[in-house]
């Protein structure tokens, strides 16, 4: 196991340079996660390596290229998680799930948040209100309002509206 004062040393004289070759495949702070999360596991490596610099320089390279390849998956499944559909269209709905889709999301954040909790969550308004933190008749108005907005933009015509 290697004793603080080597590891310390280690890093005065690598730790730049490290984050330095980091920084081909991350940013500035990724980079310097990098070589810090390298430090910690040489520091619990149960032997010293017989070259720790070159060690330390093979260790950064790898957790590097993993983080790369680990951001690029997890952005992939972002991108595909966006366009999940967020309604299973059956034959005989009333309305077009895609427009529907497109205009729950141009609500506003609190609006949207209140409808989708309200109608596909199944909360109360008190549940909603405990959730966002708001007040119920905070939570009221954005739901109300939330659904005016549906309808005007998906055509839809209230019962009421129409007397």
């Amino acid at each position: 196991m290697m004793q603080a004062a080597q590891l310390s040393a280690l890093f005065d004289a690598h730790g730049a340079r490290l984050v330095l070759y980091a920084r081909q495949w991350l940013d500035g702070s990724a980079a310097q996660d990098v070589v810090q999360e390298v430090f910690v596991r040489l520091l619990i490596e149960p032997a010293a390596p017989a070259n720790a610099k070159a060690w330390l320089f093979k260790a950064v390279r790898n957790e590097a290229i993993s983080q790369t390849r680990s951001g690029i998956r997890r952005h992939r499944r972002e991108q595909a998680c966006g366009r999940e559909e967020w309604f299973d269209p059956l034959p005989g709905d009333l309305i077009d799930a895609d427009a529907a889709r497109e205009a729950v999301q141009t609500l506003p954040e609190a609006q949207r948040e209140a409808i989708v909790l309200r109608i596909w969550g199944q909360l109360t308004l008190k549940e909603i209100a405990a959730v966002t933190g708001s007040s119920i008749s905070g939570v009221f108005e954005h739901y109300r309002a939330g659904l005016a907005a549906l309808r005007q933009r998906m055509g839809v015509i209230c019962q009421s509206e129409k007397q």
